[in-house]
């Protein structure tokens, strides 16, 4: 009995963090993407817009 009390408030919330860490760290290895990535998507969509933006008839009408 020389131990000191442990609040068990603070063991739940503690354990709660680390459950909540892990998880966040379970989705951004899952979902995660590297800003290099999403650049590498955006300039490439960009690229296609400005294709299709480039084939585009003038006389068309717009619908």
């Amino acid at each position: 009995m020389a131990e000191t009390p442990i609040s068990l408030s603070k063991f739940r919330k503690t354990r709660a963090r680390a459950d909540k860490k892990a998880q966040a760290d379970a989705n951004a290895v899952r979902f995660g993407r590297s800003k290099a990535d999403k650049a590498r998507d955006a300039a490439q969509a960009a690229q296609q817009d400005a294709h299709l933006n480039a084939h585009r008839r003038d006389d068309a009408p717009d619908r």
